[in-house]
């Protein structure tokens, strides 16, 4: 049999695929450091979150308040806005305060001069990509409980 033989049927319709994935989640990447920014962004863009980038706390209030945002990873040691303050302010404004906040810091949690703050999660860098992917998909899911 060849090739000019083999008579070709026409394909199936294609039966719609039902995604069972929740909605994209948008994170608000608050990171001071370029190089940082960058890496945490690809992390983010692969575990399939859409981000906004901001350099520091100043604009991280501004994109918070303009943009349609559902979670918030923010370092916390920044010019202009700290990351403490950036979550000060969050949980203070009406709009905001149910937004699920990541608070990492350069700074041993356990260090008693490690300063408070009403963040949901801590973590101490250098954060691990796994480690961070890991604490928003929860606070995502208990999100949506």
């Amino acid at each position: 049999m060849s090739i000019a033989d083999t008579t070709i049927s026409p394909v199936a319709p294609a039966v719609p695929v039902i995604n069972s994935a929740p909605e994209v989640a948008t994170v608000l990447l608050v990171e001071d450091d370029r190089a940082m920014r960058r890496y945490l962004e690809v992390i983010l863009h692969r575990a399939g979150y859409t981000v906004i980038a901001v350099a520091d706390g100043l604009e991280a209030m501004k994109a918070a308040l303009s943009s349609a945002v559902d979670l918030v990873v923010t370092d916390a040691i920044m010019p202009h806005l700290s990351g403490y303050e950036l979550c000060r302010f969050l949980r203070r404004h009406p709009k905001l305060v149910h937004l699920p906040i990541v608070l990492m810091s350069g700074i041993d949690q356990a260090d008693s001069t490690c300063p408070a703050a009403p963040a949901d999660i801590r973590l101490t860098k250098p954060v691990r990509a796994e480690d961070l992917v890991k604490c928003l998909a929860g606070l995502s899911a208990s999100r949506q409980t």
